[in-house]
């Protein structure tokens, strides 16, 4: 049986972004695409209708949330979550859909493997390079694997896996919590190289420090439940 593919485009105010990569989507790799978005005022929602791209309204916010929204509207059992800001290379999706089709359960692209680019290469000061690092050595390190990139939002996944692993985490944290539970749950992860790109108008809503603060938590969350909230 041919699994079908979804696509999900997560917009804030993203408009500068979404018009200058809108033809570099490539719409045709997947079965379905929609986009889920939270309160945008600079004409994101209107962009999209105006080129035929349906839009789901969030109205809680948080990724975490987009992600529970994406799995409840969508059809494929291949999820694949993109953030049109300049970041994430639309060329990338694809591929991470070919991971998922070769029998993996959650493709990463990675911004620290071989080839790779991560948005601070060409600071001094890599703050959340380093972070990102440090928190992947920690995950490694105590459940094993891989995992290069346990952070990065840019990554695909089985709809089968994504309700297995009851994920609870708010805002930013969801991918990472993801990750986790997909190696205590012994699923099977790939990851791609990709080119991170610098940010396309817009601001970040994903500040460092207090950022940084909820992956604590969350890490040690995991080491304290274990396996308990894996079905």
């Amino acid at each position: 049986m041919v699994q079908k593919s979804t696509l999900v485009i997560l917009t804030r105010n993203e408009i500068d972004g979404v018009k200058a990569l809108i033809r570099k989507i490539p719409f045709e790799a997947v079965d379905e695409f929609f986009a889920v978005d939270f309160k945008s005022t600079d004409g994101t929602v209107e962009f999209f209708k105006k080129n035929q791209i349906p839009v789901v309204k969030q109205k809680k916010q948080g990724r975490g949330e987009a992600f529970k929204i994406a799995i409840a509207k969508s059809h494929g059992e291949y999820l694949v979550f993109f953030s049109p800001d300049g970041n994430e290379n639309p060329a990338d999706i694809p591929k991470l859909i070919n991971l998922l089709k070769a029998g993996n359960d959650l493709a990463i692209a990675s911004r620290f493997k071989k080839n790779s680019r991560n948005e601070e290469d060409d600071k001094v000061l890599k703050f959340r390079a380093w972070a990102n690092i440090v928190f992947s050595l920690a995950v490694r390190l105590i459940w094993g694997g891989q995992v290069s990139d346990t952070i990065n939002g840019y990554r695909a996944i089985k709809r089968s896996l994504f309700k297995r692993l009851n994920l609870d985490a708010s805002g930013f944290a969801i991918e990472f919590q993801m990750t986790i539970r997909a190696l205590k749950a012994r699923a099977k992860i790939a990851e791609i190289p990709t080119i991170e790109g610098n940010r396309i108008g817009g601001q970040s809503t994903s500040y460092a420090i207090p950022t940084g603060f909820k992956f604590i938590y969350y890490l040690v969350r995991e080491v304290v439940i274990a396996n308990k909230r894996i079905r």
